[in-house]
């Protein structure tokens, strides 16, 4: 049961970390009303939302993607952590 949860937080922050980078690919190729971004862009934003307010923009290079994907792997880290101890 330890190793499904460990596989089930893996899966998530690599689909997470895939997702924000397809979000940053996208946002350069289509518009913002296009269905697949819009899709992606509710499953994102809300992340990114809160670090853009407290990491600021750097001429016009948005950091907060690189700081989310960091975040996720930190908390990825975490969790399995706790999960392998009680496993």
């Amino acid at each position: 049961m330890v190793l499904f949860l460990i596989q089930v937080v893996r899966i998530t922050a690599t689909v997470f970390s895939y997702l924000i980078i397809a979000n940053i690919l996208l946002s350069y190729v289509l518009a913002p009303f296009h269905p697949v971004r819009k899709v992606i862009d509710q499953l994102v934003e809300p992340l990114l939302n809160p670090i853009r307010r407290i990491v600021p923009t750097i001429g016009m290079f948005d950091f907060s993607p690189i700081v989310l994907i960091i975040l996720i792997q930190v908390i990825e880290t975490i969790l399995v952590n706790i999960l392998a101890a009680f496993g």
